[in-house]
């Protein structure tokens, strides 16, 4: 008997663990597995990447959240963040600085490496900016990885009477293309 309550308390614990996915898995995942970055790619990621665009210089943190349930997909991953601050480069102003943000409001977030050309793929969300939102997609642009291409698409919104820019144009946050220098 006591045999059998221990093959009963295995077989529990061998169907409740999570089946791990390495991030690169680009079929159906089923709910309660774990999407993890098993290859250790996003770490190259991690740290201050800097850019300078159109007289604005951007700093952008990444940073990899570990093994996140995420209530959308049912399921646990592991991802990138961003947070960034954006200079005015002419007087030193800062336009736009989310770092301080706690990591769980980040308004940068990674969803996937894609298949068709082996990028990472990010999304943006802005409440500040009346809910301005983007896919951004990144990669290496050298073997050295320290040099990063990003492409932003920015989602064309309505605007509704109640965001501040209603009368004007929403300040463009992000760059849509330019080559970050990891600092």
């Amino acid at each position: 008997m006591k045999i059998f309550f221990l093959f009963i308390l295995l077989s529990i614990t061998i169907s409740c663990s999570a089946q791990v996915y390495p991030l690169r898995t680009f079929t159906d995942i089923p709910e309660n597995s774990y999407l993890k970055d098993t290859n250790n790619e996003l770490p190259n990621y991690e740290g201050i990447w800097k850019g300078i665009w159109e007289n604005k210089t951007i700093l952008i943190t990444f940073k990899k959240i570990n093994n996140k349930y995420d209530n959308i997909l049912k399921r646990n991953r592991d991802y990138l963040i961003g947070k960034f601050k954006v200079i005015d480069s002419n007087n030193g102003n800062v336009l736009f600085d989310n770092t301080t943000l706690p990591d769980e409001q980040a308004k940068i977030q990674g969803t996937r490496f894609r298949k068709e050309d082996d990028r990472y793929s990010l999304f943006y969300i802005d409440k500040d900016l009346c809910g301005a939102t983007g896919s951004i997609r990144i990669n290496f642009t050298d073997a050295s990885k320290t040099k990063l291409n990003w492409q932003y698409f920015y989602r064309n919104e309505i605007i509704s009477s109640s965001c501040q820019y209603y009368n004007t144009s929403i300040p463009q946050a992000l760059p849509k293309e330019i080559v970050l220098t990891k600092q």
